[in-house]
């Protein structure tokens, strides 16, 4: 049953992602202290072309500054070739497409961080 209403809920985010449509510029807002030790995975998904997914361990007890840069990180890693990655805030992330690139979707496919949110808009 849980794996059911993970399911559901992964697919009424990329609902809401695929509603919100493709844009150039995307903001991550990290929210709460990493009150367990989990994993954020985020997917980049341009609107012609292959997906790009980046994968942050957060260990337990992250602020959610800290939890921010984790993930800027995990994105850098696996996408800072085609977009440019950079905090705000602290606790925001900012996914820039580079020029040449096609716009994209941002989605959260996994967070089992207990106590992060992540919310995700377009900039």
């Amino acid at each position: 049953m849980r794996k059911q209403i993970l399911g559901l809920c992964l697919g009424l985010a990329a609902f809401a992602a695929a509603a919100a449509g493709v844009e150039n510029k995307w903001r991550l807002q990290f929210s709460g202290n990493a009150e367990s030790a989990g994993r954020i995975v985020l997917e980049l998904s341009p609107s012609v072309g292959d997906p790009i997914r980046a994968s942050a361990d957060i260990p337990q007890g992250l602020g959610e500054n800290d939890v921010a840069k984790s993930v800027r990180g995990a994105l850098q890693a696996q996408a800072g070739k085609r977009y440019s990655v950079e905090t705000d805030d602290g606790e925001d992330v900012l996914v820039k497409k580079h020029q040449g690139e096609r716009d994209f979707i941002v989605t959260v496919v996994e967070n089992s961080v207990r106590g992060v949110r992540i919310g995700v808009g377009a900039e």
